[in-house]
């Protein structure tokens, strides 16, 4: 999976490294494959883009799921929840 060092990575050389990018961010990589990836992204632009692409989407979701919802969405939210409840039970009987 690695790159001779001063020639432009392949396209399918790029796709492997970006598969891996998640499992990077997880820290679910081994140390030799944390250190493959970190060298591609430090010679490769477009993946380092995507990277912090993918590390910026992760944290805005990670955010996100530790906010609570205001309860008036949460209200809306049960509300519709019931309507369609309602719903499907009147369309079985």
């Amino acid at each position: 999976m690695s790159h001779t060092h001063g020639n432009e990575p392949t396209a399918s050389e790029c796709a492997d490294f970006l598969e891996q990018i998640v499992y990077f961010l997880d820290n679910e990589l081994d140390q030799a494959d944390c250190a493959v990836v970190r060298q591609h992204l430090d010679s490769c632009n477009p993946c380092l883009e995507k990277y912090d692409l993918q590390r910026t989407v992760k944290s805005v979701v990670a955010r996100s799921c530790s906010e609570a919802a205001p309860d008036e969405l949460r209200q809306k939210v049960l509300f519709r929840i019931r309507e369609v409840q309602v719903q499907i039970q009147v369309t079985e009987s």
